[in-house]
Formats: C-alpha cells, structure tokens, sequence
C-alpha cells in the first residue's frame, strides 16, 4: 500500500521469530460463552464438518500483529468487535496513530476505540480508555501499565486484561456503536477512569444529572468532510467525585474519579457515533442499555459464532483450523459499518463525501486494490447478502460524492494505483449480486474511466486522455505507468461486464475492444509487460528484478502475468502453453533478486519477498494472489495445487501471515484456497479450480442451501486429478458461478 505520494508502505512476513511469545497467550474467552483456547496451540485432529464445539475458540486476534515498519507479519491490530462494527476496540501499548500496539511491550496505555485501516494511513476519530488508581499522570507514556501476556484474555468478542501497576482487571465487550468495560479493583481507595481523547480540537463535558460524559475528537489524516468529529457518551455507575479536563501536548485528557472498593466492579458504558452526542447516546442506550457485561459479551460471542459457523471444516488439523478461522475473523471486520439506526427507525449517516446526514446504508475503510483479487469474490460466494449491502453503500458514496472513491478511508484518499472499484463491481455483476442501483453504478465506472480530473483527489483514473489517445499510460506521464495501464485495460474489461449487465450494449462493446490493448505493452522480445515511452518506444534500461518505475510495490516479475482476464492471449503472446508454464515455474524458482530502483532503498516488500523460498513470487503483497492460479488456466492444476498448498501450508500460521494482511486480502486468499477455489479473473462468473487442503468444507447459507466441498483418497504427494460436480464427472478446471447458487456437492478424488 503506498500513500498519494507514492512512497512505498507495506512489509513482509516471516514465520517465526517472537511467535513463541504470541503462542503463549492464553486466550479464553468466556463468550459464546464456552469460547476458551490457547493462541498458536497447534494440536492436531480432525474435526467433522459439522463439528460441535466453539468456533470462535479458534480465533487469534493477535494473529499479524507483530510487525514493525521494516518487515510485516500482517501488520493488523488485536481487535476485539463484533463483524463490520463502526466501533472497534483495541489495546494500545503505544500513543501513536499508526501502529498502536505492539505484543512484546507488554504494557498498555489503554484500550483504544479505532477506526484505523491500516498502519499506514493512519487512526481517525479515537480515543483511549484506562481505569486507574492513586495520583497517576494522564500522560499516556506516564500512565501505562504492565500486563501478564500469559493472562491475557483475547478474542474477537472479548477482551480480559489485568492490569499488573493499578491491580484492576479490565474487561470488555462490544457492539456494533459501542461498548461495556468493567473494572475489578483489587485495593480500597481513590481511582478513576482517563478517557484520552486524540488531538488538542477534542472537548469533554460531565453532565452530574445524568452521570453522562459527552466527548468529541476531530483527530484524522486525511479522507474526511470539513466538520468531522467522532462523539462519545460515557456512562459509569460509580459516583463521580470529581471531574477535569487535562490539555497535553497533543491531545485533552478527561478524568473521572471515584472510590473502588475491592471486588466490587465499575461499569463503563461507551456510545460512539459520527453524527452528534445525541445519537451517541441513543446508539449507546439501544445496543448496550442496561445489560450486564456477560449479556452484551455473549450476544456479541453469538454474532460471531453465527458468521463463522457459515464455513464449517473438516478433516482439518487443530493449527489449521485455527488458521482458518482467524482469517475468516479478519475477513469479517472491514469495511468498517458507518451508518447508524436514528431514534425513528432510520438508517442514515454522516456522508464521508459531502459532511451532510444522508439516509441509507454506508461502509468505509477498505482498500478495493488489496481486497478485490479475493475478498470481493469471497463476499460473492460466502455472504452474499452482506456484500449487497456494502455494493449499495458504494452507489451511495457516487450519488453523494459525485465520484467513486478511489480508496475509501473514510471517504476520498489518494491512495494506491488505478480505479479498482471497477474489478469489484464487473465481479458483483458477472456473479448475480444485486441490490444496488445498477444504472447508477455503470454512471460512476463510466466517469472516472472516460473524465479526466486533477492528480491526488482520492477519484478518477490518471492521465485519461494520455491512455485514451495511446492505448496505454505513458512512462513520462504517471509514476507506476505500466502498473496503471493494466488497471485501466482491465478496468475497462469489468466495466464492460457492467455496462451490459445495465443494457448499454455500445458501451460495452467499447470498453472490450480497450481492454484489449493490454498488447501495447507486452514486449515479446523480453516476454514482460513493460513500461512505454509517449513515443512508443520502451523504457529503458530494462531489468526484471528493478523495483519502481513503470511498476508500484514490485518489478516486471511480480507483473509478469497480470492479465487475468485474458490468460489465452497472455499464452499465445509468450509462445503458447508449454512456454506460458515454464515461465510459471521459472518465476517461483529463481533466486529473490531486487534490486531498490526508483524507491532508492529496501522497501519492506522487497525485504519479504526474500525472506522465503518462493523465487520472485511475492505472495507477502497482492499483485501477484492470481498467480498460481495462471498454472489452471493452462491446463495444469496438478502445479497449482503444488504450489498453493506449499503458501498455505508454509506463509500461513496461527501466528503471522506473510505480509501486510490489508483488511481481509491475504486472508481471503487462504480461505478460498483451502476450500480449492480461486476467482483467478474477478469479472468473469466462474472458479478456478486449485484442490482442498481439507477433508471438508461446508458452506451453509441462511436459505438452507448447502454448498459441500470434499477431498477424497488423499495421500501424500497425490494429485487431486478427478472431480465430480453433484455426482457428474466434471472434465474443466473451472466451475461457473451458477453452479453454487444452489445445493452443490464439489468433490475432488486423488489418484
């Protein structure tokens, strides 16, 4: 991920190193409510499909978080909320807004309530919370307190911490707006509650009347309307003694103080809201009221249980399971909800586009140039009806905005390559998903792939006219030319998707023939797609292991391959099949050479690329999540099963993953290919083919369809060579869309 500028912002991920530390934190949670397990335990044993037991036990909410800015192992936060929660909650260890906590501190300035993306763009809107004792310093570095890791009690619902310095347990759970915090004081005496609100715009009021603190923070980086705040409505049912508002030197600090009496707990209710107090206060009173914390943990504990329980496995080890259902956790917290239910009944929201309260559904905080390789398919085939909603909160962002964002975070953001929202919208359509304006859609695609606008707005595609002219985006025009070109060629093929879909069929028929010129850039004297001078001339010089450039976040090998709407042409262009496959294998075989180029150092992604034993197959980042599955599209699955179950088996843990994780990418990446499906092509209604790494997957749908996924006959080195579709042999590597809309039974016999 790289920010408007184009400076490079992402690492890798090695498996290893600290994960013994991670592994070691005990991780019970009492919700759903016999949710209880070790983080990274790695027992073995299979489970059937339809297992009983807890699934959201198997959840690590610190699987990825320990990166730093040089090398990724998934560079994710601990988050503890219910599925697509405006309000996440996370222990923070650090007061800075990109990467807050860090496991091996092993102290907390407090629980922070986020609503960052990513370490890279940054928090917006949070504030801290910390119950203490005695005279401690509002200052966060001053404040912190030490905590047992081996204590620590994390899970997607739950959180359960004690707090060595203040010897108070601090417990949550959430709901979608909000939360329920109860804190156990251990000794007698004065104590008291920080609420630590980011930047000096913040303010806080006690309302004594009704025990009530109301609190605001404008604290951002960018992406949001003039007028931004995030409200708080804090309720606690200790007698306030007193109340005070502190200024630091970035930041107003509220204090709360009461008398803790040992064991009797305090209860701290939050309300959030990105519309006023008062809808804080209604989010706060219908979601969280007068419940006890185990209520509001349990019920929080069951939307989970229920979201995880849509994929069930079997046949899986203990590690695996683990694995695979801490990916679906991650795949089920963004794009982050941003509307909310008004006292009347309505859904509405502050518009990230406009600043006005507008009625209707509206998500934010998704990277469409990370998550559209896999998790926008994965939303297609598992929760369908969710994604639906997301696509009309995009139509909604267009109407609002006058543009599709870019990079919605939470609303404009410059940010990354191209306009990826098309890949997203030429799936939903190819797929069936409906339930948004779908003439609306095709207006919004339409624009930004035919209007030019100013470079860094957070909309549009880059040089329009150029590539309408020439075909393709010239190297003197856009850094990243080429990367940007192949966008645009294969933007234009889902737009095409779309296009018909709304009934345009000249349009589509257009945005086809432009697609096609994804030739321009191919250089049959190298066999890479290559950056390309105004004046039809190659740039030069040219290395396949030189980062930067014509190419984002990699070199012409990681983009070798990156047109996966037309892999026939790509075959033929680079001497057909037998070619087109040793080329495959030569990209995973050859040493990780790169070279720094353009970037003028070792950016993180290049660090992770070599830290593995994948060639110049650079699974830490997205460019390449198709990759393997190029090896179906000519014909040779036994390859792709080969290699994908080496990535599941040696880039995955219940620890790390193998990079940035990018809200849901690399993890819907290991759920679809564990099940032995990809979307090789988003647009095109149809799965390749890979092979299971599991015995069974179940998918199950709220209608009672049942999608069954099997594995038979396996032993090692075997090649999943036959497979039925409900009983019939099916010859193809791949299987239509419309073959899951209804009860299926997929089964793939090794031999």
């Amino acid at each position: 991920m790289r920010d408007g500028n184009g400076a490079s912002r992402r690492t890798f991920l090695k498996m290893g190193g600290a994960a013994a530390l991670l592994s070691s934190l005990d991780r019970g949670a009492e919700g759903a409510e016999a949710a209880t397990g070790k983080a990274g335990q790695t027992g073995s044993g299979a489970q059937p499909a339809t297992g009983g037991g807890s699934l959201v036990s198997l959840v690590n909410p610190l699987q990825g978080t320990d990166s730093t800015g040089l090398f990724s192992r998934g560079n994710t936060l601990p988050i503890v909320a219910v599925p697509f929660a405006m309000a996440h909650w996370a222990m923070e260890s650090t007061d800075a807004d990109t990467n807050f906590f860090l496991p091996h501190d092993q102290r907390l300035q407090g629980v922070r309530s986020t609503h960052q993306l990513s370490r890279w763009l940054g928090d917006y809107g949070q504030a801290t919370f910390l119950p203490f004792n005695g005279e401690a310093s509002p200052d966060p570095s001053a404040r912190a307190s030490s905590y047992r890791p081996q204590e620590l009690r994390i899970a997607p619902h739950s959180l359960d911490v004690r707090l060595m310095r203040y010897r108070c347990r601090f417990e949550l759970a959430p709901t979608e707006h909000s939360s329920i915090m109860r804190f156990t004081f251990e000794d007698a005496g004065a104590a008291g509650l920080f609420i630590d609100l980011a930047g000096l715009e913040s303010e806080a009021h006690f309302d004594a009347g009704t025990a009530t603190v109301t609190a605001l923070t404008r604290k951002n980086r960018g992406g949001v309307p003039p007028g931004f705040a995030c409200y708080y409505a804090v309720q606690c049912d200790a007698p306030i003694s007193s109340f005070e508002v502190k200024e630091l030197r970035d930041r107003r600090v509220a204090i709360l103080r009461f008398n803790a009496q040992p064991g009797k707990p305090v209860t701290a209710r939050v309300g959030t809201s990105f519309i006023s107090f008062d809808q804080a206060v209604h989010n706060l009173k219908r979601e969280v009221g007068g419940k006890p914390l185990e209520q509001v943990r349990s019920e929080a504990g069951g939307v989970w249980e229920a979201e995880l329980s849509r994929v069930q496995i079997g046949g899986a080890s203990e590690t695996q399971r683990r694995i695979f259902y801490s990916c679906l956790y991650r795949c089920l917290l963004f794009p982050r909800i941003w509307h909310e239910l008004d006292p009347q009944g309505n859904l509405v929201h502050m518009s990230p586009y406009n600043g006005k309260v507008e009625p209707g559904v509206m998500y934010a905080d998704h990277g469409y140039w990370d998550d559209y390789r896999a998790w926008y398919p994965m939303m297609a085939l598992l929760y369908p009806e969710r994604l639906s909603q997301i696509l009309d909160a995009w139509v909604n962002a267009y109407k609002e905005g006058g543009w599709f964002p870019q990079f919605p975070c939470p609303g404009y953001r410059n940010c990354m390559t191209g306009s990826p929202i098309d890949f997203v919208f030429g799936d939903a359509v190819a797929k069936g998903i409906t339930g948004f304006d779908l003439q609306a859609a095709y207006a919004g695609l339409k624009k930004h792939a035919t209007q030019p606008v100013p470079p860094g707005t957070g909309y549009g595609r880059p040089a329009v006219a150029e590539y309408e002219k020439l075909g393709y985006i010239p190297y003197e025009a856009v850094v990243g030319s080429l990367a940007e070109t192949l966008d645009c060629v294969y933007g234009d093929y889902c737009i095409a998707q779309v296009a018909r879909a709304a009934g345009h069929n000249d349009d589509a028929a257009m945005f086809e023939k432009r697609s096609r010129d994804w030739r321009r850039v191919f250089d049959s004297e190298t066999g890479f797609l290559r950056g390309k001078r105004t004046d039809g001339s190659w740039q030069t010089p040219f290395d396949p292991h030189t980062w930067g450039g014509a190419y984002v976040e990699g070199a012409a090998w990681q983009y070798r391959f990156s047109v996966p709407y037309d892999p026939q042409g790509l075959m033929q262009a680079m001497g057909g099949k037998t070619a087109f496959v040793a080329a495959l294998e030569d990209m995973l075989s050859q040493p990780p050479v790169f070279h720094a180029g353009t970037y003028g150092r070792e950016i993180h992604e290049m660090s992770e690329m070599a830290a593995v034993d994948f060639g110049q197959y650079a699974h830490s980042n997205q460019p390449v999540h198709h990759v393997l599955y190029m090896f179906t599209a000519a014909g040779r699955r036994d390859r792709t099963q080969y290699w994908v179950h080496r990535v599941l088996n040696d880039l995955y843990s219940v620890d790390n993953f193998c990079g940035d994780e990018d809200t849901g990418s690399m993890a819907a990446w290991y759920v679809l290919s564990s099940m032995g499906i990809f979307s090789l092509c988003p647009g095109k209604p149809e799965w390749a083919l890979g092979a299971p790494l599991f015995e069974q997957a179940q998918i199950n749908y709220p209608d009672g369809r049942v999608i069954h996924i099997d594995a038979q006959s396996r032993t090692p080195g075997a090649f999943y060579n036959q497979v039925t579709l409900n009983g019939a042999a099916h010859d193809g590597n791949f299987i239509q869309h419309a073959a899951f809309m209804k009860d299926a039974r997929l089964v793939f016999t090794a031999s």
